[in-house]
């Protein structure tokens, strides 16, 4: 749940004069603020310079937010999508992994990723032949092309084909198999489209059966943080453990989502990449430098603290539709029945 909020206010400053005093100067001026409910006794907000757009589609609502702290921010159903000047760490992360591991990607679906991003760092490798993005609401993808300029090469790159439809159903209804399938799904929420995209039966009877031999399949997996990750980083986790032999997640601090962001990447085939192998493919492979990651970087974000890793030791939840964990909000279906409450 997002609000933005304008007030007049006072404006405080201090500055220290050099005797050990201090003077304060008092002024009104008017400021907003986007504030995101993280937890019910929990709340995230960031200064705005402006509000870029809003909307409401069939399946969402949507926000442009050009804000002070993190640039440019997308904000879904009230939770904070990517923002411009960190948007690289949750996309390089989500990508580059799975497509390293694997010998030689050449065919790439995404579900979800209507914002772009993970297209552009898909593209970004010289293997990739087709990359098949799957996103259910046009109005998001068309609003996302339209705004987020950093993604107009992608949206225009010949290799990419865009589907509106809801990823299950393009998955269940077509034959074509892939080498690597990309969940870069909106969070688990009440009300949301997407929960149903983390169960066990869609994982073993829809993503396993369009993966090629030595496929790769890897799904942003919520927050992850010492105390967040229970929600539902530790279930998903082990419903990929209950479908594929092996299983990696993996984490990373976001500063403009205000905790650790979790990943699990799955396989029948064992991934066996050192450091160094990791940084060669991506000398061979990948145009352009990456900020974020890097073979050390993986080795570092696969290496999760002792308290997660117990947590995830312990997990006995499977993701099934009927004993779905959601994170902390509401979709778009939900919200009005919420706030009638």
């Amino acid at each position: 749940m997002g609000e933005i909020s304008c007030t007049n206010g006072i404006n405080n400053w201090s500055e220290a004069n050099g005797k050990g005093h201090s003077s304060t100067l008092n002024g009104y001026r008017k400021s907003c603020w986007y504030e995101e409910e993280i937890e019910e006794n929990l709340r995230w907000s960031f200064a705005l310079n402006s509000i870029l757009h809003t909307g409401e589609t069939q399946y969402q609502d949507i926000a442009l937010l050009d804000t002070k702290p993190f640039g440019k921010a997308l904000v879904i159903d009230g939770k904070l999508q990517s923002a411009e000047v960190d948007e690289f760490i949750y996309h390089e992360s989500l990508v580059h992994p799975a497509l390293l591991h694997h010998s030689n990607p050449k065919t790439i679906f995404i579900m979800g990723g209507g914002e772009g991003s993970t297209a552009r760092e898909i593209l970004r490798h010289k293997t990739v032949d087709k990359v098949v993005m799957c996103d259910i609401d046009e109005e998001v993808v068309e609003f996302c092309r339209s705004y987020l300029v950093v993604n107009r090469e992608a949206f225009c790159d010949p290799r990419l084909q865009l589907v509106i439809n809801d990823a299950r159903a393009e998955l269940e209804n077509k034959e074509e198999s892939y080498d690597v399938i990309i969940g870069d799904l909106a969070d688990p929420i009440e009300g949301g489209p997407c929960y149903k995209l983390y169960t066990k039966s869609f994982y073993e009877s829809i993503v396993k059966p369009r993966l090629n031999p030595g496929g790769i399949f890897v799904t942003q997996a919520g927050p992850a943080g010492i105390f967040s990750h229970t929600e539902v980083f530790s279930c998903i986790n082990n419903t990929l453990r209950q479908v594929f032999k092996y299983v990696v997640p993996y984490s990373a601090h976001i500063p403009s989502f205000a905790d650790t962001w979790g990943w699990v990447m799955a396989s029948d085939t064992p991934f066996t990449l050192s450091a160094d192998e990791i940084d060669l493919r991506m000398k061979q492979r990948i145009k352009g430098e990456n900020k974020y990651f890097d073979g050390k970087t993986f080795t570092s974000v696969s290496t999760l603290s002792k308290a997660v890793r117990r947590s995830l030791d312990n997990e006995t939840h499977v993701y099934t539709e009927g004993t779905a964990k959601f994170i902390y909000g509401y979709g778009h279906a939900s919200a009005y029945k919420h706030n009638q409450a």
